[in-house]
């Protein structure tokens, strides 16, 4: 991607109200009154493509199932990790959807019935559909990591679901003694939020810097390369200098094994110990995917990308983290873009319109200090029966001032205030 200017705040808002260009537009449908569509997953891809349907066209009968009363958003969680960031900060409800006349299911979908087209909730309740969207997020892959489970994560902490897991990894950091070692385990891709893990080593650095100086992190990679290395360890030599250090998988970095009891980290090449040990396991798409029949043995959800619709189950689109999106990447803009795209493409369908392929734009912004930020962007569209990055995307300059980095720290907060807003209100 070329070193091009950082989308501007008004750029990227376009970007995402476009989300797919002129399909975000799409004309009112013609669709018979009360036809039925159920979202499942009220992040930030579900609870677009729910509003945006709601607003496309008033007559559809929409329904979000999400179990979850209050939704906690990822983006900016890092913070919340370094002390820089009240958690109620990230906490949304669902009233505004409700207030839209989506109905709101605060149920976990237990079992997909494709033959009778309907949803079966954990009480019981049988939810119809005639098009379900599915935008579960993502879910771990515990078998993948032998030593690391669920009860494992109450020890040491996976904090890739924001909520109590984040405030689980911070009580941790605030505890440990200066002098202490963070130790933070990264997965190989496909994950949520590739340049994510680099960030919280960024902030988490920070903290350390701040309020515990002789300590050190250790960056436990599964990767060779990761996106914006060089925008990162710049930062990293500049900001925390002898502080971070990444062993990369060439190196030995892949995690094998955990022995959660003896806070002890087994690689390839070498054993770790450390006071605070953070588990990013591997992952795939949310558990009610698979019990959909949405999944393919990789683990995620394999799409037709003009559509969204699932190539395993007749009816169903998927969208956000879940799906097996090609060159875009799992992200919270991304899932935003796509619910937008989802719901234009749904509503043309049942208008008997043929969708026109969506162009999709998502933005990533860093934040490695609470001053100094840096972002990528980029534009997607269907090719080859996947999403590929198409010419338009910019990153920021490897070598920019000081000042660029604050305002993009500015503009990282304004994205995320933009962001949850179209999802919730």
């Amino acid at each position: 991607m070329n070193a091009l200017r950082p989308p501007t705040r008004r750029t990227f808002v376009r970007g995402l109200a476009a989300g797919a260009t002129s399909l975000a537009l799409a004309s009112p449908s013609i669709a018979q009154a009360g036809t039925r569509i159920v979202v499942i997953g009220g992040g930030f891809g579900g609870t677009v493509c729910a509003r945006r349907l709601k607003h496309i066209d008033q007559n559809l009968d929409v329904t979000l199932v999400e179990p979850n009363r209050t939704f906690t958003a990822c983006p900016l969680s890092n913070e919340v990790i370094a002390s820089l960031r009240d958690i109620g900060a990230q906490q949304f409800s669902y009233d505004r959807l409700a207030a839209d006349g989506i109905k709101v299911a605060a149920q976990a979908a237990t079992r997909i019935d494709p033959q009778a087209r309907t949803v079966i909730l954990a009480d019981g309740t049988t939810i119809p559909y005639d098009r379900l969207v599915l935008s579960p997020g993502i879910d771990f892959r515990f078998e993948a990591l032998p030593g690391y489970d669920e009860a494992t994560s109450a020890s040491l902490p996976h904090a890739w679901k924001a909520g109590e897991q984040t405030l689980l990894l911070r009580r941790q950091l605030e505890a440990m003694k200066d002098g202490g070692t963070v130790i933070i385990a990264v997965p190989a891709n496909p994950a949520r939020c590739p340049p994510a893990p680099y960030e919280r080593a960024s902030l988490i650095a920070h903290y350390l810097k701040m309020h515990k100086p002789r300590s050190k992190l250790l960056l436990l990679d599964a990767k060779d390369t990761f996106s914006q290395q060089r925008l990162f360890e710049n930062a990293w030599a500049d900001l925390y200098p002898g502080l971070i250090e990444r062993i990369a998988l060439s190196q030995g970095g892949r995690v094998t094994s955990v022995e959660a009891k003896a806070r002890k980290i087994i690689t390839e090449f070498g054993d770790y110990t450390a006071d605070v040990i953070n588990i990013i396991p591997p992952q795939k798409a949310g558990r009610i995917a698979e019990i959909a029949g949405a999944a393919d043995k990789t683990g995620w959800c394999p799409i037709d990308p003009t559509t969204f619709a699932s190539k395993l189950v007749p009816d169903v689109h998927v969208i956000g983290d879940a799906c097996l999106g090609g060159g875009i990447p799992k992200s919270a803009s991304a899932a935003n873009a796509q619910g937008k795209a989802c719901a234009a493409v749904i509503t043309s369908l049942l208008a008997g319109k043929t969708p026109e392929p969506p162009r999709l734009t998502g933005v990533c912004y860093n934040t490695v200090a609470p001053d100094y930020a840096f972002s990528l962007a980029g534009n997607y569209q269907p090719k080859d029966d996947i999403f590929a990055e198409v010419e338009g995307g910019a990153t920021s300059p490897v070598n920019t001032p000081l000042d660029e980095r604050r305002r993009e720290a500015d503009k990282a907060k304004a994205w995320f205030t933009e962001i949850t807003a179209d999802s919730f209100g």
